[in-house]
């Protein structure tokens, strides 16, 4: 019985090893799929907003959950320029104050699945909104995107309504020293920072194929990407319906 008992342990071991390298070879089975996606609006100038970027630092190790940093230009003139501040940033934000009928622009706003808040760096309500979206079930399309060679090639699946899918070039950390302003001495921790926006296709509700050359993820000295299926138009955002990861983001 001695030998046996230890025959079947080694035997066991052997499994264990032997599964190991094959989950180290295939990945994991079953990735998680995006269940929210948080668009943080931000600059370096912005005295309240080094908090948020510390926040978004913790959403974006969530597997389930998209975090991003789009950082705009109306602080600029306060003595710091944000190095990443983009004027199509500023206007997306005011793009869904107008949508949802919101007078003024502030930072830090974070904007989850789309949906109008009135955050500033409010984590209760950051948890409140990510746990509604995962009751809700999440993003309702399904959303994959897959490198093939200099190719992108991204899949949507059908549902209800329609929208369009972007592509969002994104520098996943960056630490940014702040020598003016309000934010004088402070160092600033950014994840996901989006470099620009390209705009894939529309999607009409069914299930679609797109294929768009790699390069447009590497703008902006950009080194990872995410896709985002939006109901709605660029003008006139709406409600977030499907997202995907790229590779190590």
């Amino acid at each position: 019985m001695g030998r046996s008992a230890s025959r079947l342990r080694r035997f066991a071991l052997s499994l264990t090893a032997l599964s190991a390298c094959v989950s180290a070879v295939m990945g994991p089975a079953h990735a998680e799929p995006p269940r929210a996606v948080i668009e943080l609006f931000t600059s370096q100038g912005c005295g309240a907003c080094p908090p948020a970027s510390r926040m978004m630092g913790d959403y974006a190790q969530q597997a389930d959950v998209i975090a991003l940093t789009l950082p705009v230009t109306y602080w600029d003139y306060l003595g710091w320029k944000d190095e990443f501040a983009i004027p199509a940033f500023t206007e997306r934000q005011r793009a869904y104050a107008n949508s949802h009928g919101e007078r003024q622009l502030f930072t830090p706003q974070a904007i989850v699945n789309g949906e109008p808040s009135t955050v500033r760096s409010d984590r209760a309500f950051l948890e409140r909104s990510i746990r509604t979206a995962r009751q809700a079930g999440g993003l309702t399309i399904p959303v994959k995107a897959v490198e093939q060679g200099d190719r992108i090639v991204i899949d949507v699946g059908a549902g209800r309504g329609t929208g369009e899918v972007w592509l969002l070039p994104i520098l996943r950390r960056h630490r940014a020293a702040v020598a003016r302003g309000e934010n004088k001495g402070q160092v600033v921790d950014y994840v996901n920072v989006v470099r620009g926006m390209h705009k894939v296709g529309a999607w009409t509700g069914q299930a679609a194929h797109y294929d768009i050359p790699r390069n447009l993820a590497r703008s902006g000295n950009a080194d990872g990407y995410v896709v985002v299926l939006q109901s709605g138009t660029l003008a006139h955002p709406a409600h977030i319906l499907g997202a995907a990861k790229g590779p190590g983001v």
